[in-house]
């Protein structure tokens, strides 16, 4: 059920949601007037900040009330992790029916119920230990999820402690092979498709998220979908690479941006008529918004769609 709305920022907290068993907060952003069946997007903030922290710079409410779709901001606690990080790598966290997947599962079932949400129109993005969450949640939920977006992630299954998850971060050698990560992929739930569209984003010169981990998240996707190593299209966006992969109708299945010389954070393009967010801490300045790109690829708004 809705809460009253929270005056220091955009967001409203949701309470009465289910069992909670990763014990998270839950906020929404309900766009006044939303429409009948509109679609949802479940933003999951990176270390270190709040959903609030992660929705104004992200600029996904701006975004929410111009084209009519409704936002879950699930938040970590401090109790569970001092960081402010989702737990992705622990094995309580990191399965379906538990941990903080589920938590994140019954928060979509209490939007979807409060607001007549379209089921098939539900969407999951995030940063960094979000970003990795959201990987979480797309393997062991995908039937849930019509696609995700992941933003300096990493992929599922690729570690089950602390130190093994720092050791991934950094992109050292020891992990998981290819084989086993696309499995680990393909046996996190009973599912057998149609899979979500995943799209993938990365700096090249991340020093937190090596982006060694965004070519094992594509390899994931690659194989669950069936789909050549070859992208379809490879072209130029706003100055910076982008690898798509579509099937045999030529719809968007997978794609990859490597933002060439960013850290580690969002893309963001602040300024102008299509300025979207604020810059700040690993909220990046870099003259690509993927927030609008991220909603234009899962076709809730167009890139150059009139605001």
């Amino acid at each position: 059920m809705q809460g009253s709305n929270d005056t220091s920022d955009r967001l409203s907290n949701l309470v009465g949601f289910g069992t909670n068993p990763g014990s998270l907060r839950s906020l929404t952003h309900i766009p006044e007037n939303l429409p009948d069946a509109a679609p949802l997007v479940v933003v999951l903030h990176g270390c270190e900040q709040t959903a609030t922290d992660y929705d104004r710079g992200s600029g996904w409410s701006e975004l929410a009330d111009r084209h009519g779709f409704a936002l879950l901001f699930p938040e970590q606690r401090r109790s569970n992790n001092w960081l402010l990080a989702f737990n992705w790598f622990e094995p309580c966290d990191s399965h379906r029916d538990s941990g903080e997947p589920l938590s994140i599962r019954q928060m979509i079932e209490q939007v979807v119920s409060d607001h007549g949400i379209d089921r098939q129109r539900i969407f999951v993005t995030g940063l960094s230990a979000g970003g990795a969450m959201a990987s979480v949640l797309l393997a062991t939920y995908p039937e849930a999820f019509a696609g995700g977006a992941i933003i300096a992630g990493l992929p599922y299954g690729c570690a089950s402690t602390i130190p093994d998850a720092f050791r991934r971060m950094r992109g050292q050698r020891g992990g998981p092979t290819a084989q086993q990560l696309a499995a680990r992929l393909r046996d996190a739930s009973e599912h057998d498709g149609p899979w979500p569209t995943i799209s993938i984003w990365h700096g090249s010169r991340d020093r937190t998220v090596d982006p060694s981990n965004s070519e094992e998240i594509l390899q994931q996707w690659l194989t669950l979908h069936d789909l050549e190593r070859m992208p379809s299209r490879a072209h130029i966006v706003d100055g910076y690479p982008r690898r798509v992969w579509s099937d045999p109708e030529g719809h968007e299945l997978l794609e990859e941006y490597r933002i060439t010389g960013m850290g580690h954070g969002i893309p963001l393009n602040t300024s102008g008529r299509h300025g979207c967010g604020s810059s700040g801490d690993y909220m990046l300045d870099v003259n690509i918004s993927s927030t609008r790109h991220i909603a234009a690829f899962w076709g809730l708004r167009a890139v150059g769609a009139a605001d």
